[in-house]
């Protein structure tokens, strides 16, 4: 066991949370937007999509990157950026040589090689495992239904297909759980207005709990997470990130936590689902629907959600989306959750086809109840605002778009910090028009 000394950072520390394992927790007041700590990646993989437009190495997004010589598929700043990545790279470099074009493990074989690569080379704790080492990370091996231990088979297949070479993997056992922690512990990088950038292995940031009413925020600077107060915390008092989407109702989310992290969540929000009336909103008739419609209604829903998903072809997106609404639109009012997920992703299919006159009017939707569900300083409010900013401003509605992107700066300040890189290129923005 640590010693209590070395189980602290800074103003927080390590402690037994009743009923949830692990936790960290303050030792002294936090302020809101005040940075509690910050945590260098373990290991991180960009996403294939993004090669190109950032540096494999260390996520920054700029123009003339310089390509790796030997697989030119990977992307650096510079040579001290490609010198730093070399001994992840190199597990893929030759594999993605060999294979072209049928080269295509996911991020998570991606990130679950780098993390053997990572132990073999670093066996002693990293700068990332001040408080907790990878391997302490929890499995839940015990409660993986057969569906979740095939799905670990398929990645251990995919590990051993399009990595050999720099390799030396453990008995397969060994294999399985570190694939379920990586299941229940990895985080996805997102950039400011939430399109997917990579996946990585942050310890720290992994010790905290879930809630659905958290206190902190976690936000990334490229391959660094840094988690930052949204509301005051005093001293003694638990820190609380969320995991999920907190969209969705009481229901729904706790759904999604057992699914993908095996607990259910008795924050207060889930206590008295005090919420879930206004995010479920139907529309307000002279003949209201009754119980069983409405419950047929979210039935509906939760499955073209699924449907949504599975689709491959955006002119098929657009049709789900449309059909959708106009069904669930007789029942949900347009603040409904269901319909306001609907108009997200039709929103996205219009700014993919370039419409922007098509996903302004989703945008300018959506923006009023998102402000209403989400708590202050959601990264979802931001990033709609943003959205909705550049927007008006590709349409030529200055000040329409001034506005909505001082709306995104104010809540990423508190989030983000006032110093950070995305910030700055917003500000950039509006000097610029």
């Amino acid at each position: 066991m640590r010693s209590e000394a070395a189980a602290q950072l800074g103003g927080l520390e390590m402690f037994a949370s009743a009923g949830k394992g692990r936790g960290l927790r303050a030792r002294r007041r936090f302020a809101v937007g005040e940075l509690l700590f910050s945590c260098p990646a373990y290991v991180a993989v960009l996403t294939v999509s993004e090669r190109g437009s950032h540096c494999d190495g260390c996520f920054a997004r700029k123009e003339g990157l310089s390509k790796c010589g030997r697989c030119k598929q990977a992307f650096y700043c510079n040579v001290e950026c490609q010198k730093e990545d070399w001994p992840m790279h190199k597990l893929e470099c030759a594999s993605m040589c060999t294979f072209g074009q049928n080269w295509h493990p996911s991020e998570t074989v991606r990130l679950t090689a780098r993390i053997l690569a990572k132990q073999k080379t670093h066996p002693e704790r990293t700068q990332s495992e001040k408080l907790l080492a990878v391997k302490e990370f929890e499995s839940h091996l015990d409660k993986l239904d057969n569906e979740k231990r095939e799905l670990i088979q398929n990645d251990i297949a995919a590990l051993h297909h399009f990595y050999s070479k720099h390799l030396d993997y453990p008995d397969n056992a060994a294999l399985v759980v570190l694939f379920a922690q990586v299941n229940c512990n990895g985080f996805t990088i997102e950039d400011e207005e939430l399109s997917h950038l990579g996946s990585a292995i942050f310890p720290d940031v992994a010790l905290m709990n879930h809630s659905c009413c958290p206190n902190v925020i976690v936000t990334y600077k490229g391959t660094l997470a840094e988690v930052r107060a949204v509301r005051e915390i005093e001293p003694g008092e638990e820190i609380f990130s969320s995991y999920i989407d907190l969209l969705y109702p009481t229901e729904d989310r706790n759904d999604r936590l057992r699914d993908s992290y095996f607990f259910s969540c008795d924050c207060r929000e889930c206590t008295t689902k005090e919420k879930d009336k206004e995010k479920l909103e139907i529309c307000k008739l002279n003949d209201p629907p009754s119980a069983e419609t409405v419950k047929d209604m979210i039935r509906y829903a939760r499955n073209v959600i699924e449907e949504f998903r599975r689709a491959k072809h955006y002119n098929e997106l657009l049709e789900i989306c449309e059909l959708s609404l106009d069904k669930m639109g007789a029942v949900f009012e347009d603040s409904n959750v269901y319909m306001l997920h609907m108009m997200y992703q039709a929103m996205g299919v219009c700014l993919y086809v370039q419409d922007w006159e098509g996903a302004l009017c989703y945008g300018q939707k959506i923006i009023r109840p998102y402000s209403k569900h989400y708590p202050s300083y959601s990264l979802n409010v931001a990033s709609m605002w943003l959205k909705l900013g550049r927007l008006y401003m590709a349409l030529k509605n200055r000040t329409a778009g001034v506005k909505a992107l001082k709306r995104a700066i104010a809540i990423m300040e508190v989030a983000h910090g006032k110093d950070h890189p995305y910030i700055s290129e917003i500000k950039k923005e509006l000097e610029d028009h």
